[in-house]
């Protein structure tokens, strides 16, 4: 047996217990959470406490134990916070640099939405300058949104090739085909479905924190040459759908409960199935790195809407949810410059270039590594981290005739 060493701000104490999928060698993978540097297997770590961890936890997602609910979450964390405490089987305990990290479980359905009005108000200043309102007459009276491709989310780590697509920039006459040349992030946080609704009832904002099991970041890659063009009028498609990333470890919302805060003022009032008396988002700090240099520090607290808004407003129309959902932000603003979650907003379309390792650059090149980092307040003082996720970019594949 043994006691675990946490190395103090480590990210990963008993305040955090985020839960992921990892394998070692050419084993099967199984659910495992993360205390310090250190992955912990909990079907072996809490076999003599749970008759049923085995069947949760000796598996290859997080689905079997995410269904189970509120109650079973919560039992489940407060074991684990007291086992944890003590000492350990050495055979559950594995160092974090020995494991390959997974996707956490198959996404079922994956909506993505646009809930910053920094983001969106300067989107709207690049796109329609002649317009003295930036946001369309939407934004402020629902969450603005679109259904992503679920099946093109990947794991931190897998790399991710340049699309190709159709493009007509402002002086073609015709549009062309070819690699996306304006290939950018979104740097957001994406939000778990652990127990679903019903088709034809609907998830009330109240009730989202029932539903909603945990977070993690994400990059929703976007090729905005592509999206420019096919967007109008039904919205994004090849653009978006060619690969969102996931940071490996979810945090469970129990994780999160002092990193909530109030969003900003919501004016006007949400209608009904939208107002909450006192709308909360999360305190999270996101960390955008280009090629191993910092260019960005999103905030999500400035967000607009919340995200048991998001789940709300996903439902009211009878749409039914299911254990493995998840729905993103959409990108991450601040009302500053270098708060700025996406290539598009920080150079201004490309007209006001960056200096990264050096050099001026605008959207992202073949080879380029982006990684985007984040942690929050948790318990006890300690601060909570989500780890990271981060991909290189791979050229464009020659296309075969």
């Amino acid at each position: 047996m043994i006691t675990l060493s946490i190395p103090k701000d480590s990210g990963f104490g008993l305040a955090n217990l985020p839960y992921g999928v990892y394998s070692v060698g050419g084993a099967a993978p199984r659910v495992g959470t993360r205390v310090g540097d250190t992955v912990v297997d909990l079907a072996l770590v809490l076999a003599a406490e749970d008759p049923g961890a085995e069947a949760l936890f000796a598996t290859d997602s997080l689905a079997t134990f995410m269904s189970t609910g509120p109650a079973k979450w919560a039992q489940v964390r407060e074991t684990l916070q007291r086992v944890l405490a003590g000492e350990v089987p050495k055979e559950a305990l594995h160092p974090v640099a020995s494991v390959r990290m997974h996707l956490p479980c198959e996404f079922a359905d994956y909506v993505d939405f646009y809930a910053s009005e920094h983001h969106a108000s300067n989107l709207g200043r690049l796109f329609r300058p002649d317009n003295p309102d930036p946001l369309m007459p939407n934004w402020k009276h629902l969450p603005v949104g679109y259904h992503g491709r679920s099946s093109t989310i990947v794991e931190s780590g897998v790399d991710i090739v340049r699309p190709s697509g159709q493009r007509k920039g402002p002086g073609d006459e015709e549009p062309t085909f070819g690699p996306s040349t304006r290939l950018d992030i979104e740097a957001e946080m994406g939000f778990i479905v652990g127990v679903g609704n019903e088709m034809g009832s609907r998830i009330s904002v109240d009730d989202a924190s029932t539903h909603l099991f945990g977070a993690v970041i994400f990059n929703d890659w976007s090729a905005r040459d592509i999206q420019a063009w096919e967007y109008v009028p039904l919205g994004p498609n090849l653009g978006k759908s060619f690969a969102s990333s996931v940071s490996p470890w979810v945090v469970p919302m129990a994780a999160l409960a002092d990193a909530k805060v109030s969003t900003p003022t919501q004016d006007p009032t949400p209608l009904p199935y939208l107002h909450m008396d006192d709308p909360w988002t999360l305190d999270v700090d996101l960390e955008v790195e280009w090629n191993g240099q910092v260019v960005s520090r999103p905030p999500f607290r400035t967000m607009y809407w919340s995200p048991a808004q998001m789940l709300a407003h996903t439902t009211v129309n009878g749409a039914r949810t299911r254990t493995g959902d998840i729905f993103a932000s959409g990108t991450i603003s601040g009302p500053d410059k270098e708060q700025r979650g996406a290539f598009i907003e920080l150079t201004w379309g490309g007209k006001e270039p960056i200096q990264v390792g050096g050099e001026e650059r605008t959207f992202l090149q073949d080879g380029d590594t982006i990684t985007i980092r984040a942690t929050a307040p948790g318990a006890n003082g300690e601060r909570i981290s989500f780890g990271e996720v981060t991909a290189t970019i791979l050229p464009t594949p020659p296309l075969r005739p």
